[in-house]
């Protein structure tokens, strides 16, 4: 899908003139929009532009926003250009930080993009079961951005159609209940609309699966453990752990049955690699906290996805591990946002939040993906003899299994173990108002109305 890159040109020309006024969400240049939309072409092309966007977010949300957040890194000083990731990783940004601003404006020129999409496919006549996957794609990728918006800045603007720059002053930042609504209501559009594959030619692009998954994911961090085990339980068997956790990531084994929804790229065409995904000069220099490295014990064949490999001049972690395209001078291995383990991890979860027992799919879920990493003895009632150490094994088991994949961040806020989990691995305490990122400043002096528009607290 991502190879079509006359898609993704077209694309971009229509929609790289947008406002700077609240974070691109209005256009102002309009590259006469009303007409471009006229066939399901045009309507294909829109909605690669909207995958094209996320390709950004690898680096502006889910490293910097999210792993340089956790306890996965640690930055010791910084250096040229990296005093914003600095401040993000020892707690001490400010509403003027270029990452914060970066996210954000990244997540609304986004939505601005599927927007786009939902306000004007109904007026186009085309195969209708066609035009529902490409609302729902759109929906999907919207539903993603407002669940990393609520959960990284908590309030938001909601905003579900194209407006003028004049109406984006006069947004509101709703309640978080109210964008979780907006969330829930897209994905349950895009779970029922949505195919369940494509062909190999559109691999990449959102399914139904997807939308489950990242829906039961939505539900779980609302604490809605009954939906949410109902969502998830729909998924499993219809995806599988590998064997072999190391062949998730293997860039020739992009289309594996664990891998339920990746932001793709391509490294033999210009415009769609990446650079080396945290390469390193010198591997005495690794970010990864102490704690992350002594986690692992020899029989976990998860430590060798974080083990610096040679890749060229260069070194990456195993789980990043690619080879430069000798034209692009890219890589073009994929970023996975869902996969199996975590739908099991996640049932797992839901099952003891919901009600503690002895035995039952909680254990079993839990025990496959540790099965998979190559412990043989599977965990019991002996063990995890209550639903609080029932809820710290899972939340180390997905520490052991996720590193780097953007979770680990979100885990910690949503089980309430962010300030103790962070000052054991960086040794930094934090405050309750720095479980929330400060709104970028200028998109509050923009409004300048803090009965609408404020900022957070502590910040």
């Amino acid at each position: 899908m991502m190879k079509k890159i006359l898609y993704i040109l077209i694309a971009t020309l229509v929609f790289t003139s947008c406002s700077s006024d609240f974070v691109e969400i209005a256009p102002v240049d309009d590259l006469n929009s009303l007409d471009f939309y006229k066939s399901k072409d045009d309507f294909n092309s829109a909605v690669i532009a909207t995958y094209a966007k996320m390709q950004s977010q690898v680096g502006d949300i889910y490293f910097e926003m999210s792993e340089w957040r956790s306890d996965n890194l640690d930055l010791a000083s910084p250096t040229s250009g990296t005093q914003d990731r600095f401040n993000i990783n020892k707690f001490v940004e400010t509403s003027a930080n270029s990452e914060v601003n970066s996210a954000w404006a990244n997540c609304y020129h986004s939505i601005f993009r599927c927007n786009v999409i939902t306000d004007q496919i109904g007026g186009v006549d085309f195969d209708t079961s066609l035009k529902k996957q490409y609302e729902a794609e759109a929906r999907f990728i919207r539903a993603f951005n407002y669940f990393n918006i609520v959960r990284l800045w908590g309030k938001a603007p909601i905003v579900l159609t194209q407006i003028s720059p004049e109406e984006s002053l006069t947004i509101v930042r709703s309640p978080v209940n109210e964008v979780y609504e907006a969330i829930e209501a897209d994905l349950e559009f895009a779970s029922q609309n949505l195919p369940n594959s494509y062909s190999y030619d559109d691999f990449g692009r959102a399914t139904s699966g997807a939308a489950k998954a990242l829906l039961g994911k939505v539900l779980l961090t609302e604490k809605k453990y009954s939906e949410a085990i109902t969502i998830l339980t729909d998924l499993i068997g219809e995806y599988s752990l590998l064997n072999n956790v190391a062949d998730v990531f293997d860039p020739s084994n992009k289309t594996n049955n664990e891998i339920i929804f990746s932001i793709r790229f391509d490294n033999g065409i210009d415009g769609e690699g990446h650079g080396l995904w945290f390469g390193l000069s010198d591997i005495s220099i690794s970010s990864f906290t102490q704690k992350l490295q002594d986690a692992y014990e020899l029989a976990d064949s998860r430590k060798a996805l974080l083990d610096y490999q040679a890749v060229g001049g260069l070194f990456a972690p195993g789980k990043f591990v690619d080879a430069e395209d000798a034209g692009t001078k890219k890589y073009g291995n994929d970023y996975i946002l869902l996969r199996y383990a975590d739908v099991l991890l996640m049932l797992s979860e839901a099952i003891n939040e919901q009600a503690y027992t002895t035995s039952g799919n909680a254990y079993t879920y839990l025990n496959d993906v540790r099965g998979r990493a190559g412990f043989t003895t599977p965990l019991t009632s002996v063990d995890l003899s209550d639903q609080t150490s029932f809820r710290n094994a899972i939340l180390q088991e997905r520490f052991l299994e996720f590193p780097l994949e953007e979770h680990r961040w979100f885990d910690l806020l949503r089980m309430g173990a962010a300030t103790s989990e962070i000052k054991s691995g960086i040794g930094v305490d934090i405050f309750t108002t720095q479980l929330l990122y400060p709104v970028p400043q200028s998109e509050v002096e923009k409004i300048n109305d803090d009965s609408i528009f404020p900022q957070n607290n502590g910040y």
